[in-house]
């Protein structure tokens, strides 16, 4: 029975295809050449590389975006003017086949007797009408009229019995609100030839509908003499009660009220046509015979606020209600006016000859925006009329119509007859259709006539003048051929009919069920196909001189079933089910099938009771033809771009059927909220949107589905498993196939969702709402749960939360009635397991277990027991638990003193909620500045930072109660005590490095740095360190705690680190630093392992880094002293440079370059010099120059008595700190200067020739004493000055050379004192020999003269001589 067809679905337009949209306004098909030519190919990758990926689409997202596509596509079902347009049109399909029936006779009841009994009483006249809304039928019989209900097998007649006058018409219509009590629904309008009546009636509801009534007298009456009531029209909007006139065309209303008031009485009439003052003229008889018309019906169109009169001339007056209380007559359209606007669309025809029409047809503003109002002529005709206003079509019912118009003309059914309709003038109708029967005569005595929404059309037709019966022909538009039209063709008005023979003539007609409406505007109002399984059928009720025959409409899904069962066996099903497929597309007939599978199907049974189709051949042939007709999934076009892939997929319509149908299960409670508030007696109420019978309805239909789909998976392409793929003949094939089943898991998702949320709602109904919401902990929550619709409920995360806070709403409100919260949470695990897992069952066993504890008491042996019970099963579900649950249940541990259990769940909530440890990555990148500030790590972060802020609270609550305990005795350990060393364990044993790196910022935060170094912890130690170049606190306690645990390498390392950071530290914090970091480095690592081997080697590395930077910040110190106190730099450049110096250590070059050299600092220069390993001489020796001539000229602008002094201290202060270096300190220059010096501004001899020009200085030998002091080597010395002695050179000659020998027997004389006590004299006889080599060479000299000074330094000379030649030998 398989067979190709193509896809129900149109195919995509590709880019240059013509398509309904002008192509000027096509801006997606624009293409902008020249801008992607100039970019270059990398830039485009890098653009697209750029572009953030679209997120995953869930399952569930993905069936409830196809739901709503199903939805959206049942909404835009052809309103009723996209095929009622301007023309004509007159196709049906009458089939011969019961099955494909559009209506069926229902049920057949008969007249009760005690009507016929009176009826032989009659003496004037008898009608007989229907009040089809209530299920009641009424029979006037002259001035009596009676009521029963025609449903009952053996009614009781309730009559209105209490007036004289003949009845004319009587009419059941809608109370105006506020003058009845509530309980009056209705209003029976009595008109007899005197008076005019209102009855109040009463309905008496089951089940089924109206099973009985009672009227009420209402005192309401008010005289209509010389007024022929022959129709009354009421409105269900205002209340309003109109009458007409059957002699005149004059619209009255009745007016009626409470009570009586000064200028109206209870109950009066209005005549809103004739405005007479007096008595009306009588008709003069020379004028002849004049017969004026009257109204036959009045119809009233809540929806654009319009009464309609049809007279019996033919005449329609569009009356506009403007005010309560007005009516005006807007527009007049008489027989030949009509006539003449049929004759603008269609030449004249046998049909339309001789027009009479016999009946006006509402048109409501939710069905059609212009088209209002089908007028029903006596040959079977429909005209369909427009109302205006101001020359717009508009469904604005604001102003009033003032044109009216024939739009749109629809023929009877063909009979055969030729037309004589020429082609080439005439509006046409639909190419390719049935003959149009302009000269039919099928319908040609159409005494009875009307139209219901959404376009059923009933016609009662005499035959002829002496038939005791009436035929019914009866059509509706044919919704398949009107849905599956194609979007570039215009709208087939097809319509479907069925002859139906009548015993006995009709007398009225009505309709039983509500009015229909698929939707509330036109466009999508008339889809009956979308409500088949959401709304009762339309069912109509026929009252005929022998009895009442109801009709319904029937549904596809009953023309289906009817199809297996009275369709000729197998092949012709197969053929009825091709010719629907053709009709309806594959979708239809696919969700049609597995409807009537499902257990959809009706039809009429033997006993006239609407039954379900379950016959099994019936159920079978359903299932075989969804499973064969489903069609195959294909690839959409965009696969030839992008390539294969599952995106690209189109479901088959067997997918597109399941959808369809469930969309239309679930249609009208998708999008409406769950929770109603409805005002009763006592105030709001909460309930339910929608009837519990109704949510049943639809959660038995779907759970019936996911049964057929589940027990025939096997045979279903996109279920039926792996082994589907291996049959796949292509990789096409195959991605089809994926295709195919992740839309149909998706949707078999959702149908699971569905069947649970309603299991859910149920069971949210069965306890009393204000008291669930009431214990819901957030107010913005409890609206969230009042908006929730079902969509959002079935298919939205929120919903699910919404949803799972309320089954703890639930649980908590049965443990607080003392309720088992086991069986509870079981149950409602069964029921909506997806809102109630297994985790939130044990939730509740520790919540329950938990509250025990409290009631126990936390110090019995018990309540602990039952607290560690319900830690355990906590966490068990840790990664379950809300955060609303965690704060719960950790403060209610903090109150029962169960504190270490606290800190353990909150770590352990923590761990679950990011078990990728996502937040460690997010923290040890967090600095980098190339990290997104947006990264989504930083949302797992933020969540378990949420629980570490309770185990912070927890730590304080412990310290807190720890604080406030008595005095506790000597070597007893408190309870509080022991509880807080238990909380404390699980802190600090945490392996949680996130928790610790946030606990030990806490701990700053509040001051605590000191705790840090008395945990033990790697923690501590990466969490120092990983700030400790941007935190100048974390740093300085890292050093701290390496200290803190005997790790004086790693103190000193960082010490070192810190003295050259960045941070806000002044030159003195930074020289300690690195004092204290030598001081660290230089301390004794023991061992001699390989690590103790690195760590020396490490050690002495490190060791002379921090040597070298110490001498540098004492440099740079100096420097800064000196710009201090130095009063050539002022204002803000002195400001800047001492806060330049006095941060971080700087370079030797600029510390020399643009400080110390500029300013003239030769000594610091001299350091600079020693630090950097500078060996320039004639620079190291011009500095020494400039150094002691600055020296002695500071000493002489500072008064002091004796500049050599601050000279010889400075330089033994250079000799000091640079240890005597050769390159900055060489003993020959310096040693050269200072003699110099010491020759150029001072004599030792007060009678000598230039004492006057020269200070006088005592101390011959304090340039000698300079170096002795700093130790410097004898060798040097001497040969330093014995090089000057030879040399002879200024100011070295002359009588100089007297104080040069003094100097050089001074310098030998204490080689010998100093050598004397160190051990060798002199340092051996090598150096003994040459100093007496050189002694006697200056005592041969004959410098020294023969004065008493020069004779002690001979003599001293000559001792030193012999100790000189004792030490050669």
């Amino acid at each position: 029975m398989a067979f190709q067809m193509a896809p129900a679905t149109p195919q995509r337009p590709t880019p240059g295809a013509f398509v309904n949209t002008p192509a000027p306004n096509r801006p997606s098909f624009t293409r902008q050449a020249s801008v992607s030519q100039a970019q270059p190919q990398q830039q485009q990758q890098q653009q697209q590389q750029a572009l953030p990926a679209l997120p995953a689409e869930s399952p569930i997202d993905r069936a409830s975006r196809t739901i709503n596509s199903m939805l959206d596509r049942d909404n835009r079902f052809p309103a009723l003017e996209a095929y009622i347009g301007q023309g004509i049109s007159g196709e049906y399909e009458l089939p011969t086949a019961p099955a494909w029936a559009p209506f069926q006779k229902l049920r057949a009841y008969k007249l009760p007797e005690a009507v016929f009994e009176q009826v032989d009483h009659t003496q004037m006249s008898t009608s007989m009408g229907l009040f089809a809304e209530i299920n009641h039928a009424w029979v006037v019989v002259d001035n009596q009229v009676y009521l029963w209900d025609y449903t009952h097998p053996n009614p009781e007649l309730v009559g209105f019995e209490e007036q004289p006058s003949n009845i004319t018409c009587v009419k059941l219509v809608k109370p105006r609100p506020g003058v009845f009590v509530g309980t009056i629904e209705y209003l029976l309008v009595v008109a007899t030839v005197s008076d005019i009546f209102l009855i109040a009636v009463e309905c008496q509801r089951g089940p089924e509908g109206v099973h009985g009534i009672t009227m009420y007298r209402t005192g309401l009456s008010t005289s209509v003499r010389k007024i022929n009531v022959t129709a009354i029209a009421g409105s269900t909007k205002t209340g309003r009660i109109f009458f007409a006139d059957g002699n005149t065309e004059d619209v009255y209303e009745l007016n009626y009220q409470q009570e009586d008031k000064w200028f109206s009485s209870k109950c009066s009439k209005t005549n809103h046509v004739t405005k007479s003052i007096g008595l009306p003229l009588p008709a003069l008889p020379f004028y002849g015979p004049a017969r004026q018309a009257g109204i036959q019906q009045l119809v009233i169109d809540d929806t654009r606020n319009v009464l309609y009169s049809l007279s019996t001339n033919g005449t329609i007056n569009v009356y506009y209600m403007r005010a309560p209380n007005t009516l005006e007559c807007v527009i007049t359209r008489t027989r030949t006016n009509i006539e003449t606007m049929c004759g603008h669309i269609v030449r004249p025809t046998g049909a339309l000859d001789k027009m009479h029409i016999v009946g006006l047809s509402l048109i409501s503003s939710t069905e059609a925006d212009n088209l209002s109002l089908m007028a029903i002529t006596s040959s079977g005709c429909r005209l369909y009329l427009s109302t205006t206003s101001s020359g717009q079509w508009s469904a604005n019912i604001t102003s009033a119509p003032n044109s009216m118009q024939v739009r749109h003309i629809r023929f009877p059914p063909s009979d055969g007859q030729p037309t004589q309709q020429s082609t080439s003038t005439q509006v046409q109708p639909y190419q390719g259709g049935t003959v149009v029967g302009f000269e039919s005569r099928a319908l040609r005595e159409t005494k009875l006539a009307n139209r219901y929404a959404p376009g059923a059309f009933f016609s009662f037709v005499l035959k002829s003048p002496n038939d005791p019966n009436h035929t019914l022909f009866v059509s509706a538009p044919h919704a398949g051929l009107l849905g599956q039209r194609e979007s570039s063709e215009p709208p087939r008005y097809m319509e479907t009919g069925l002859v139906m023979e009548l015993v006995g003539r009709v007398q009225d007609i009505g309709q039983v069920t509500e009015p229909f409406s698929a939707r509330n505007e036109p466009l999508g109002f008339g889809n009956e196909l979308s409500t088949q399984f959401d709304k009762p059928l339309c069912e109509y009720a026929i009252i005929t001189s022998n009895g009442i025959v109801t009709v319904r409409r029937r549904r596809l899904v009953d023309i289906f079933a009817s199809i297996v069962t009275t369709g000729g066996g197998h092949e012709g099903a197969e053929g009825d089910i091709r010719k629907l497929a053709k009709q309806y597309g594959l979708a239809e007939t696919s969700a049609t099938a597995l409807a009537v599978a499902c257990g959809q199907g009706s039809d009429v049974g033997p006993d006239s009771r609407i039954a379900k189709v379950t016959d099994p051949d019936v159920l079978d042939f359903a299932r075989r033809v969804f499973i064969e007709f489903g069609g195959k999934a294909h690839l959409t076009e965009s696969a030839t771009v992008e390539g294969l892939s599952v995106e690209n997929v189109r479901a088959s319509p067997r997918h597109d059927g399941i959808a369809m149908y469930v969309s239309r299960l679930v249609r009208s409670i998708w999008n409406s909220p769950i929770i109603a508030q409805v005002v009763s007696p006592t105030g709001p109420v909460l309930t339910s949107t929608h009837t519990i019978t109704k949510l049943q309805e639809v959660q038995r239909s779907l759970a019936q589905l996911q049964e057929f789909l589940e027990s025939n998976k096997s045979f279903i392409d996109g279920l039926a498993g792996p082994e589907a793929l291996g049959r796949a003949s292509s990789r096409q094939e195959e991605v089809e196939l994926q295709g195919e089943n992740r839309a149909l898991t998706s949707l078999l998702l959702m149908i699971n969702n569905i069947v649970e949320g309603i299991s859910f709602v149920l069971v949210l109904f069965e306890e009393r709402l204000e008291d669930i919401l009431a214990l819901l902990p957030d107010p913005q929550l409890q609206a969230r749960v009042r908006q929730l619709t079902f969509q959002g409920l079935f298919s939205d995360k929120q919903g699910k939360e919404i949803a799972r806070e309320l089954v703890k709403a639930i649980v908590n409100r049965n443990i607080t009635k003392g309720s088992n919260v086991e069986s509870v949470a079981e149950a409602l695990r069964r029921k909506c397991g997806s809102f109630c897992s297994s985790d939130d069952v044990v939730i509740f066993k520790a919540q329950e277990s938990l509250k025990k504890a409290a009631d126990a008491g936390a110090n019995t042996e018990r309540g602990r027991i039952l607290l560690n019970d319900s830690l355990r099963l906590f966490e068990q579900v840790a990664k379950s638990l809300s955060y609303e649950n965690l704060t719960s249940t950790v403060n209610q541990y903090a109150q029962l003193e169960f504190y270490a259990g606290a800190i353990r769940l909150a770590l352990k909530v923590a761990q679950e909620w990011d078990r990728g440890n996502k937040a460690l990555s997010w923290i040890r990148d967090k600095g980098d500045h190339s990290v997104d500030p947006n990264d989504v790590r930083r949302q797992f972060f933020d969540k378990r930072a949420s629980c570490y802020t309770l185990v912070c609270k927890v730590i304080e609550a412990v310290d807190q109660a720890n604080n406030n305990q008595g005095p506790v005795p000597d070597g007893i350990i408190s309870q509080i005590t022991r509880r807080r060393q238990e909380a404390y364990e699980q802190i600090n044993n945490s392996d949680d490095e996130v928790f610790q790196n946030y606990l030990y910022d806490w701990y700053m935060q509040k001051g605590w740095a000191e705790r840090l170094l008395d945990i033990n912890s790697p923690f501590v130690v990466d969490y120092l360190r990983q700030s400790s170049e941007t935190d100048l606190a974390h740093a300085d306690l890292l050093w701290r705690y390496y200290a803190h645990y005997n790790d004086y390498l790693s103190a000193a390392e960082t010490q070192y680190q810190l003295a050259k950071s960045t941070l806000p530290l002044t030159l003195e914090k930074r020289i300690e630093y690195l004092s204290r970091a030598k001081a660290n480095a230089s301390t004794r690592m023991t061992g001699f392992a390989e690590t103790g081997v690195r760590n020396r080697q490490s050690r002495q590395e490190l060791l002379r880094n921090i040597s070298d930077h110490l001498d540098i910040a004492n440099i740079q110190d100096d420097v800064l002293q000196r710009i201090k106190g130095d009063e050539r730099l002022a204002g803000k450049r002195r400001e800047d440079v001492i806060d330049h110096l006095n941060g971080q250590i700087h370079p030797l070059d600029e510390l020399y370059h643009d400080y110390a050299d500029q300013a003239g600092y030769y000594d610091i220069c001299l350091l600079i010099y020693h630090a950097a390993d500078y060996r320039s001489v004639p620079d190291i020796r011009s500095t020494w120059t400039n150094l002691v001539d600055q020296m002695h000229r500071n000493a002489l602008a500072d008064n002091q008595g004796a500049p050599w002094e601050t000279v010889a201290l400075k330089v033994e202060d250079i000799g000091h700190r640079t240890n005597l270096n050769e390159n900055v300190f060489p003993i020959n220059i310096v040693l050269q200067l200072l003699l110099q010096y010491d020759l150029e501004f001072y004599v030792h001899d007060a009678n000598a020739p230039n004492a006057q020009n020269l200070a006088l200085n005592s101390n011959l030998t304090w340039p000698i004493d300079v170096f002795l002091k700093l130790n410097a080597p004898f060798e040097s010395l001497v040969a330093t000055l014995e090089a000057l002695w030879y040399a002879q050179e200024a100011p070295f000659s002359g009588r100089n050379r007297k104080v040069l020998v003094k100097w050089i027997i001074y310098l030998v004389e204490q080689w010998g004192q100093v050598s004397r006590r160190t051990g060798t004299l002199f340092g051996g006889p090598e150096n003994a020999i040459g100093l007496a080599e050189v002694m006697r060479i200056i005592l041969g000299s004959d410098v020294l003269g023969r004065d008493m000074d020069d004779q002690a330094w001979i003599q001293r000379a000559r001792d030193v001589s012999a100790v000189l030649e004792e030490a050669a030998r």
